[in-house]
């Protein structure tokens, strides 16, 4: 026999004497939690943008102060802003209705002046008929004075007519130029960035001479005393989520810590980019320490069991079988699972011996 027949042998005894591993159930406890990662926001938190685009000229705040709703944190240059609002300003003085009551009043008066003419010319008829109807006079002469008086009575309702146009007109501009005013000093303020609402300006991104418009954001405000954990949940798990179950957070800014939080709000609509969840959560003791954009990781707490019949889930093949030291399958029934283990409802015991499937 030569040696490499005898290495065969060897090799053959060797292996049928080889022990296979086996591993028993264990019991201890779970806890049955879905994964999230979320980012640290401070309540209230929103993003500052300008109302017009322009240059920035002036800032009046730095990262980490205290403002109230309605305080001054930038200031925009916009020579067309300012030149709208003097012409507004100028049109506005031109037909201001006290301004143009000259006009009106010599209306009234030419008004006036026809009412006038108008009761002449109809005396002066009256008194032409009582004469026709004497047979005084000529029918030619009756009928100029009639003539006449129908004449001034057109040009009376005429004057009047034009009294309450141009009154109408003059109230219509007046109007409108103190309106377009308004709306051009809205234009101007609209150059000067105001805060929205208490809290502490977390980012401010821009800088003095810089060019801002409506679409990039010039900073972030927030309420640093109240902070919220924005966590993306997956849409698979999402139906098993519901306010006020645990969680359980770590943070790279505090590691080997790990702090507890509570579901407080489940918002309704799906990312459809990346297919997953918002889930917003608070501190139930927050950490001494913390700043807004923290990134975090979270395990939601979804049910804990004290004592269960555990395996490794790489023992289980198609989430209901196992094999037994033998090679033999059985079905068994499923409970609750973690990252690597599972529970065993029935099927086998503590006792009973499995193999790791290949």
């Amino acid at each position: 026999m030569n040696r490499y027949s005898l290495a065969i042998i060897f090799l053959l005894l060797f292996s049928c004497g080889r022990k296979i591993e086996t591993i028993r159930p264990t019991e201890s406890s779970i806890t049955e939690s879905v994964y999230a990662s979320g980012t640290i926001k401070t309540k209230d938190q929103y993003q500052i943008f300008a109302a017009s685009a322009g240059i920035l000229n002036k800032v009046y705040v730095k990262e980490g102060d205290k403002v109230k709703k309605g305080d001054v944190l930038a200031g925009i240059t916009s020579d067309l802003a300012a030149f709208n609002e003097q012409v507004a300003a100028l049109r506005n003085a031109y037909d201001n209705q006290d301004a143009n009551r000259g006009k009106l009043n010599d209306a009234i008066s030419l008004a006036e002046m026809a009412a006038k003419k108008m009761r002449q010319d109809s005396i002066l008829y009256v008194r032409q008929l009582n004469l026709w109807n004497e047979q005084i006079g000529t029918r030619n002469e009756l009928e100029q004075r009639e003539l006449a008086w129908q004449n001034a009575k057109t040009d009376h309702q005429l004057a009047r007519e034009k009294v309450k146009e141009l009154e109408r007109q003059l109230r219509f501009n007046d109007q409108l130029s103190e309106k377009n005013l308004r709306i051009a000093q809205q234009s101007k303020r609209d150059f000067t960035v105001v805060s929205q609402a208490d809290g502490i300006v977390l980012k401010w991104s821009k800088i003095t001479g810089e060019f801002v418009n409506q679409q990039t954001p010039l900073g972030i405000i927030g309420n640093s005393q109240e902070l919220i954990l924005e966590m993306q949940v997956d849409e698979s798990d999402i139906n098993r989520i519901q306010p006020g179950l645990p969680v359980l957070i770590t943070m790279d800014s505090y590691k080997n810590q790990v702090f507890e939080a509570r579901v407080t709000r489940i918002l309704p609509m799906m990312n459809e980019k990346n297919k997953t969840f918002l889930v917003e959560a608070s501190f139930s003791k927050a950490p001494e320490k913390v700043y807004a954009q923290t990134s975090f990781e979270a395990n939601i707490v979804l049910q804990t069991k004290a004592k269960a019949l555990l395996i490794p889930r790489t023992y289980l093949m198609n989430d209901s079988t196992v094999l037994d030291k033998t090679g033999k399958t059985i079905r068994v029934v499923t409970g609750m699972k973690d990252y690597s283990r599972v529970e065993i409802v029935s099927g086998i015991s503590a006792n009973d011996e499995l193999i790791l499937p290949k």
